[in-house]
């Protein structure tokens, strides 16, 4: 369903954030689920994982991907057609420059890395071209990120909290700024592949 009222037309984005915690692994999967190999924009994921755990997420999403799937670098620049997974440990942001930054600064919310400093720092890249989504997870990191999108001008979409398997977080986000979008996983996979196809067709 939507949230408030916006033109039909969706917006024009250059890359979509994604933040997930507790049960995010199989929300991604959901999610990214048989996204095409023509597929052009970058996705730039930040997933919760226990401090000094090691993430095999690209290993595991490489496989089931048919286009680049990798962990974000600091300083790399931000792709088209590529999955990115914030490096477990960091803290990850995007430079004005459309770059990453990797950085140690103490936690956020109790996570690092911290979704809303990924959201926050993507708006600023961003403004209005940019998509963010929240999907489930146990706490409320994500909901400041998912408001300076709203505030840049993005779009905002959060996964359906009755869907969710812990509803914490999207519900933390419409509880702050009401979304453009609150959609159950296969709707917001519908969303992903209509702003792709706007972005195709970009003058």
């Amino acid at each position: 369903m939507t949230r408030h009222a916006r033109s039909q037309a969706l917006p024009r984005v250059e890359a979509i954030v994604v933040g997930a915690s507790a049960g995010g692994v199989e929300a991604l999967g959901l999610l990214f689920a048989g996204l095409p190999d023509t597929w052009r924009l970058p996705i730039v994921v930040v997933l919760h994982l226990p401090e000094g755990h090691e993430s095999r997420l690209p290993e595991v999403f490489r496989h089931r991907l048919p286009f680049a799937v990798r962990e974000a670098q600091d300083k790399a620049p931000v792709e088209a057609a590529c999955l990115y997974f914030a490096p477990p440990s960091y803290h990850l942001s995007i430079e004005r420059d459309r770059s990453f930054s990797l950085s140690c600064e103490p936690p956020v919310l109790f996570s690092r890395p911290s979704i809303d400093v990924l959201m926050t720092s993507a708006a600023d890249a961003y403004g209005p071209a940019l998509a963010g989504l929240l999907l489930t997870g146990a706490n409320e990191d994500g909901a400041r990120g998912l408001h300076d999108i709203h505030r840049a001008g993005g779009l905002c979409a959060v996964q359906d909290p009755a869907e969710a398997q812990v509803p914490t977080m999207p519900e933390a986000a419409i509880a702050r700024q009401a979304p453009d979008f609150v959609l159950p996983l296969r709707e917001l996979r519908a969303l992903l592949l209509k702003l792709d196809a706007a972005h195709h067709h970009a003058p």
